[in-house]
Parts: structure tokens; C-alpha cells; sequence
């Protein structure tokens, strides 16, 4: 491997490093990569290259929760076939999960274009100062609603920060954490169901892009740097999901906020 092709392997692997990082803590892991891929020189890398990288974040969440995945699809189905009022609580939790999904699918389908040809480095800046306003507002909200007490609304809620995240500096945890907080979740029901939320959506977008990816006309030199991006990710998620579900159980969101407005205030003057 020549030393070039050496230096862009070790760029993606920063770069998979910080999405996966930033996947599922509230600093908006787009607006990062778009922040470091332009520190690094390395410009836009490509749809394929996003998805990639977000389906190793999607494959280290699926093993996180895949004891809840698992017994809510298990007990959703012995409901329907059964109607026995104790699997009922998962069927409902998997029905808010479909409703929560909706918005961000559609307005994702409808602008997705337009968002990519509209994002700056001033408008990540601008989304950051948002985000992290938002983390201080409910920085001591302490919820009181589990599984049983979601209502349709909540969940529509819910979907709709997961859809305002779709612009870059909006993070799509802390989007779904605030708005599921400020409905009066308990915090460690909002971290699931964040994260739930995000499952379908990046299943979908892994899905949609599959043939982006097979006509892709240099896949065979893409192969070496793009998994070693994969792994990267996949790797860093695991681990900064496990923190950041610590930092929840703590209440300690705010320390976010500080984040936000730092990098904001960097970019700003900066860029």
C-alpha cells in the first residue's frame, strides 16, 4: 500500500472513530463528521461511505439491545396470536416505535437532497447553540413515564425531534432524548426509545442504498479503507454507547450542553 493510499486508510478510520463516537451521544454525529472530514481534507466522502459507517453504528446498537429487541418481537407476536394481556405492553411499545419512525421516514424520503445541498459549517454551528439549549431546558426533568404510560401522541412527539435531526448540528439522540424527556418519560425509558427509533430508520436507509453501494465503480479498491472504517465504527459505538448509558443513569445531559456550545463557538469563529 503506498504511503497516500496509507494516509486516506487512516483518515476514514478517524473518520468511522468519530461517527462512531458520536452516534449515540447528543452532539450530532453528521455535524461532527462533516467538521472532521473537513479538518482532514477529505471533503464529502459519498452516500455509500454515510451508510456504511451508520449500518456498523446500527450493528453495535442491535447487539446492545438485543435482548429487549428480541423479547418485544417474541412477545408481539405471541399478542397477536394469543391477545393474552401480558405480552400486550411490548405490542404497544413496538406499535409507538412504528408511529415515532413515521415522521423522520417521510421528511427523510421528501428533503434529504435538499437538506446535503444546504448545510454549512454556520448552520452546524447554529444547530449546535439549538441543541444544546435544548439540553438545558430539560436537564432536570426527571419523567415518570415507562411502557404503560406512552400514549400515541407521545411517540408522534418523539418521531418528530427524530425528523428535526435530520439537518446536520441537530443530534438525532439528543433530539429524541429532549422530546421524550420533555413528554415526561423516565430517562432510561427515553434512552431506549431513542434508540429504538433509530433502528428502523438506518435498517431502512442501509436498505434503500444497497444499490448505491453495488454501483459503486471502484468497489474493489474501496473494500480495504471502507472496512477498516466499518470496524472503527462499530468498535467506538459499542463503547461510547455503554458510557453515554452511564452518563444517563447519572443525570448528567447538561454536560452536553457545555459541549454544544464549544464546538458552536469554534465553528464560528473558525470557519
Amino acid at each position: 500500500m503506498r504511503e497516500s493510499e496509507f494516509i486516506y486508510v487512516i483518515k476514514l478510520i478517524i473518520i468511522g472513530l468519530v461517527q462512531g463516537f458520536t452516534e449515540p451521544i447528543p452532539v450530532s454525529s453528521s455535524g461532527h463528521v462533516m467538521i472532521v472530514s473537513e479538518i482532514l481534507g477529505l471533503g464529502e466522502q459519498g452516500f455509500t461511505f454515510a451508510i456504511l459507517t451508520n449500518t456498523a453504528s446500527l450493528l453495535a446498537i442491535l447487539y446492545i439491545y438485543r435482548q429487549d429487541i428480541i423479547r418485544i418481537m417474541i412477545n408481539s407476536i405471541y399478542y397477536l396470536k394469543t391477545g393474552n394481556r401480558r405480552f400486550k405492553s411490548d405490542f404497544r411499545f413496538l406499535c409507538f416505535i412504528i408511529i415515532g419512525t413515521i415522521p423522520a421516514g417521510v421528511l427523510g424520503i421528501l428533503l434529504n437532497d435538499y437538506i446535503a445541498d444546504n448545510v454549512h459549517m454556520t448552520t452546524i454551528a447554529l444547530m449546535l447553540f439549538i441543541t444544546g439549549v435544548a439540553l438545558w431546558l430539560v436537564r432536570n426533568m426527571k419523567g415518570i413515564k415507562d411502557e404503560r404510560n406512552l400514549t400515541i401522541k407521545d411517540a408522534f412527539i418523539v418521531g418528530l425531534g427524530q425528523a428535526v435531526a435530520l439537518t446536520p448540528g441537530i443530534s438525532r439522540s439528543g433530539a429524541t432524548i429532549i422530546s421524550a424527556i420533555a413528554v415526561g418519560m423516565k430517562q432510561d425509558i427515553a434512552l431506549r426509545f431513542s434508540f429504538m427509533l433509530y433502528i428502523p430508520i438506518s435498517i431502512g436507509g442501509a436498505i434503500l442504498s444497497f444499490s448505491d453501494f453495488w454501483n459503486e465503480t471502484n468497489k474493489v479498491d474501496l473494500v480495504i479503507p471502507y472496512l477498516t472504517a466499518f470496524i472503527a465504527t462499530l468498535l467506538m459505538t459499542y463503547f461510547a454507547m455503554k458510557w453515554f448509558m452511564g452518563i444517563m443513569k447519572k443525570g448528567k445531559l447538561v454536560y452536553f450542553t457545555y459541549y454544544c456550545f464549544v464546538v458552536g463557538a469554534l465553528l464560528l469563529i473558525f470557519f
